[in-house]
């Protein structure tokens, strides 16, 4: 219980201030006093589950999250809901990657899936993001679906 309630205060704060806001705004938004916000944040008190409730969604995290996060042992703040950091993976000689499992696992994905690749070559953010095939159809209204034509199933 000690290491929920840490890690709730823990999460609290961190979330407030990465929100920009007071404990007082906290209060006002989920319907609560500025003392109890307070008291969840420094680990005096717990809040119950529908407060629980409210804050999860107030920042847009994942109950579990909010309560069982250790940003200690993560090594990382609370993420938002449904995102994740699978960490680190190294380019091979000829451009393979090979994803974590943990990322496979989550994302239900085998050998075979087909990946969209997207680029950002801005010198300020340059990166890869993928993106599974079929839901980059149904996010683009099938207008790109030329790319896959002859590389299996879309």
């Amino acid at each position: 219980m000690n290491s929920s309630k840490k890690n709730i205060a823990s999460n609290l704060r961190f979330l407030r201030n990465r929100h920009g806001w007071s404990q007082e705004q906290v209060a006002e938004k989920i319907g609560v006093t500025r003392q109890a916000v307070a008291k969840w944040e420094n680990g005096d008190t717990l809040p119950d589950i529908l407060n629980c409730e409210a804050l999860a969604d107030l920042y847009d995290v994942s109950l579990n999250d909010l309560v069982r996060h250790d940003p200690d042992s993560e090594g990382m703040p609370i993420p938002p809901k449904d995102k994740h950091l699978f960490g680190v993976v190294t380019l091979g000689e000829r451009g393979q990657v090979v994803l974590p499992k943990k990322a496979r696992d989550i994302l239900n994905l085998e050998s075979g899936d087909q990946m969209v690749v997207l680029g950002d070559t801005n010198p300020v953010t340059p990166g890869l993001a993928l993106i599974d095939s079929k839901t980059f159809l149904r996010m683009t209204g099938q207008a790109v679906e030329s790319l896959f034509k002859g590389k299996g199933e879309h």
